[in-house]
């Protein structure tokens, strides 16, 4: 990240947000403390210039690595050029808000997405924890309909769940995929497929759900390990 975007991000931070947000982001590491929706905007005028991040080197700042990975959903490129930014960002990601925040940044033509399946296939067996957790919130954000739901609940199950933020992706995914596809989901969790954590923190995800009826989620807990 040049000194110029460095300077723009420092006037941007604000003590008290910073204060309030490190205690959320466990290993953020240095934090300036600037509200999403600013950060977004700078994103995109960035992006609109046409200023691609230099992916490779070493962010000082929690908020420049967060900045470079929004920059890269903004772009408009076609989705090679994109999901090649993506592979060079991935390994810089080392916190679930970084890992998310870039993810619901990106948008992707219906006609790539198989491309794009590819590209995350490459994670499903990744022994990096936010590399786990990026494939499982990748399979939400896009992944969890009709055309993908069985590949999508297949790909669940072969990512590593035992780190924390991976289990937790995993679990907001199959809750995900529960949710909507309740018939193709249930054998997850009657047959065992997951980790003791990542079953019951699904189950828990998904009987938090406004979109699921008392009897449901009463059936549900029974099958909490």
């Amino acid at each position: 990240m040049n000194e110029i975007v460095r300077k723009k991000l420092l006037g941007m931070g604000e003590n008290k947000y910073m204060e309030f947000s490190s205690a959320l982001v466990p290993g953020a590491g240095n934090m300036i403390g600037i509200r999403l929706p600013r950060l977004r905007e700078y994103a995109k005028e960035l992006a609109k210039s046409g200023n691609i991040p230099d992916i490779q080197s070493e962010d000082l700042y929690f908020e420049e690595t967060m900045l470079k990975g929004m920059i890269i959903g903004y772009l408009k490129i076609p989705t090679v050029q994109r999901t090649e930014l993506m592979r060079k960002f991935v390994p810089l990601i080392n916190n679930w808000s970084v890992c998310d925040s870039f993810i619901c940044t990106l948008k992707f033509p219906k006609k790539d997405l198989p491309a794009v399946w590819d590209f995350i296939s490459g994670y499903f067996n990744s022994d990096k924890e936010f590399e786990q957790r990026f494939a499982a919130v990748m399979i939400l954000r896009f992944f969890v309909n009709d055309e993908y739901i069985q590949r999508s609940l297949e790909a669940l199950k072969l990512i590593d769940t035992q780190e924390y933020y991976s289990s937790m992706g995993v679990a907001w995914s199959a809750a995900e995929c529960y949710i909507k596809y309740p018939a193709e989901t249930l054998p997850c969790f009657t047959d065992g497929c997951f980790d003791v954590p990542t079953h019951n923190r699904a189950i828990s995800k998904i009987c938090d759900s406004y979109r699921i009826e008392k009897t449901v989620k009463e059936y549900l807990k029974t099958l909490r390990l």
